[in-house]
């Protein structure tokens, strides 16, 4: 796992990997700031997911739960 401020990345099989970041959003005049956690090999992100930021934790905290609840 990376942990680089505002990027981590974990490791998956056959050379798939889950990265999470901050990104930001130049649409319209407004810069929004968002997290984008993404299915990425080879540098190509394949999949990605945009989150608000203030979801983060409760996300987190969800998987977590999920895990446990289902001995994971």
């Amino acid at each position: 796992m990376n942990d680089e401020k505002g990027f981590t990345e974990i490791k998956m099989s056959s050379g798939w990997f889950m990265t999470i970041s901050m990104q930001k959003s130049e649409r319209g005049e407004e810069e929004k700031e968002y997290v984008e956690i993404a299915k990425e090999r080879g540098g190509q992100k394949q999949r990605r997911f945009f989150l608000n930021p203030k979801y983060v934790r409760a996300l987190g905290e969800a998987l977590v739960k999920f895990a446990d609840e289902n001995k994971l």
